[in-house]
């Protein structure tokens, strides 16, 4: 135990063995593995689902999205609530959704049944993902230890989400789409026994009323943002209801922070936005997934419509953005600790334009290994370099009472960041596509009434991945499928989705450039003390302690030296 000095009292938490800190860590990572693999493993299911349940553009970017809305809706509810009501309670109780979920999801027989089931997998999800990380600054409390925690946990994190393409590819090739809802069954009761086993209780030793109308405008504010931006195109992005919907979702969030600076007990210390350490990092992490979660979107229109690879051919050849996430986020996290987050920051997103930038070049006539292989690379590895050290800062900047909100924070970012991704960028893509592909068909005339039907038109002018089902489909004139002539209409199709990609590309480019600098010119290069240390916490006992005068964390902006031997 930890004793009291002359001075006032200081922590009062269990020292626990570094066996059953690792084993809390390694069950944190795979419930991160298992949360974020639900989130793109169906990214190669698309062209799949598309045919199978006769899904437009529109609703396969809802199989994605009906994930990841409530994923991002729900996360401060979440964190929150691990603080209060005990992490690892959370966190079962998450695993268990998930499962649960799952069961419906592979069972489904239509797209509404496929969203209803993602839709209650991604609240499940918000439960465990913040807890994850909670965990680990509780069980690593040291700044080393828990630099070191955190740079695992973010290479499970970006690993999980390169990786899951190829595990999507695997099951469609040996089963149906339906195995990618069983396999999370027998994943989270075998994480569910090990969260039993080494991960201990903690919450906050706060007490007090439920932030019920924090949570309530949290919730409505996130979701109404999101849901907005991916519904934009359909509408239009001048239109009344657009507009209108950003307008009050922006709205209830500016109420929400004003409602929690007020809050006895608010879901989320608004302050903490107060700590440029806190906020920039943030920002950068938005940012970052933005392009990430678009990017991956959009190759797959481009690795399975263009390059006519199947789910595991194209799985198999995204290996390579996996493993330089993997390898770049922990020895970014491990520079970040030594040498200062906000340099090394920098570095990744300048990568991650670089590879962002190459990847635009590509053409219908480009091959794997003159572009895409070289460009996820620096993708992968220039997001592996930013989500290490930012993940840190952010962690490092929150007491421990909040660590489960500050937690959710750092999630909520990423979560809204893809979201918005895949909705914008995705929309860019598909209208340049659309307008493409749709003067095309309009030059056939009367004649694409003799090879095609209503339904197929609807789908080829809103689904860059059709182009399979076209060469699949036998009796179709060569003017059609001849994948030789640059007239034809796969030739035009595939043409079409290569502009669409270099237009968001270059939105992908100018938001992570302009983020560099933003971060470069306000962010502190000098190294920021963890606020991490300065708090009490409650074990599963119920033991507290917290040091009397703590300065608020929002107003915090000191520097410390490094640790011996390091």
């Amino acid at each position: 135990m930890i004793t009291l000095r002359k001075d006032g009292p200081t922590r009062s938490h269990s020292v626990r063995p570094q066996w059953a800190a690792f084993g809390a860590l390694v069950t944190s990572c795979l419930a991160v593995l298992l949360v974020l693999l639900d989130n793109t493993v169906v990214v190669v299911a698309l062209p799949t689902l598309a045919n199978e349940l006769d899904s437009d553009f529109s609703g396969l970017q809802w199989v994605i999205d009906s994930y990841t809305l409530p994923f991002a809706g729900f996360l401060l509810m979440f964190g929150h609530l691990g603080d209060r009501l005990g992490r690892r309670r959370v966190l079962v109780g998450g695993l268990v959704g998930i499962a649960a979920m799952s069961v419906l999801g592979a069972c489904a027989q239509s797209l509404t049944q496929v969203l209803i089931a993602r839709a209650g997998m991604g609240v499940s999800a918000a439960a465990v993902f913040p807890a994850t990380l909670a965990i680990i600054t509780t069980v690593y409390p040291t700044p080393r230890l828990r630099a070191l925690g955190i740079a695992v946990w973010t290479a499970m994190a970006g690993f999980a989400v390169g990786i899951g393409p190829t595990v999507g590819g695997w099951l469609l090739e040996h089963f149906s789409w339906h195995s990618m809802f069983w396999i999370n069954v027998p994943a989270a009761v075998v994480v569910l026994a090990l969260a039993y086993v080494f991960v201990p209780e903690s919450r906050s030793g706060r007490t007090g009323s439920l932030d019920l109308l924090g949570v309530t405008l949290s919730i409505a504010g996130v979701f109404l943002l999101v849901w907005s931006f991916i519904e934009a195109p359909r509408h239009g992005w001048t239109a009344p209801m657009t507009i209108g919907g950003i307008l009050a979702a922006v709205l209830l969030l500016a109420l929400f922070a004003a409602w929690e600076l007020r809050a006895e007990y608010p879901v989320l210390n608004v302050r903490l936005f107060r700590i440029r350490r806190f906020a920039l990092p943030a920002l950068a992490l938005a940012v970052s997934y933005f392009a990430m979660f678009g990017f991956l979107f959009m190759v797959s229109q481009y690795f399975q419509g263009v390059l006519l690879m199947d789910p595991l051919t194209f799985g198999i050849h995204s290996l390579p953005f996996a493993l330089a996430v993997g390898l770049g986020a922990p020895v970014a996290t491990w520079l970040g600790y030594r040498y200062g987050h906000t340099p090394v920051v920098i570095a990744g997103m300048v990568i991650l334009a670089g590879g962002l930038m190459w990847a635009g070049q590509a053409t219908v006539e480009t091959t794997y290994w003159q572009i895409p292989f070289g460009s996820m690379i620096l993708m992968g590895g220039g997001l592996g370099i930013v989500t290490g050290p930012v993940t840190d800062s952010v962690m490092s900047s929150v007491p421990r009472l909040e660590v489960g909100a500050g937690s959710a924070v750092n999630d909520t970012t990423r979560e809204i960041g893809g979201a918005l991704g895949i909705a914008i960028l995705g929309s860019v893509l598909f209208g340049k596509y659309r307008d493409i592909v749709s003067a095309k068909l309009d030059s056939y005339g009367p004649l694409a009434n003799n090879f095609l039907s209503a339904q197929q038109r609807d789908l080829i002018e809103n689904s860059p991945i059709s182009v399979l089902e076209i060469l699949n489909r036998p009796g179709l004139p060569g003017v059609v499928t001849d994948l030789d002539n640059p007239n034809s209409l796969v030739r035009v199709m595939q043409d079409a989705t290569m502009q669409g990609w270099k237009y968001a590309a270059m939105i992908m480019v100018a938001s992570v450039l302009a983020t560099a600098i933003v971060f470069a010119v306000f962010m502190p290069w000098s190294r920021g003390e963890s606020l991490i240390d300065n708090t009490g916490d409650r074990d599963a006992h119920g033991e507290e302690a917290a040091v009397p005068g703590r300065p608020d964390a929002g107003d915090v902006q000191r520097s410390y030296s490094r640790p011996a031997g390091w």
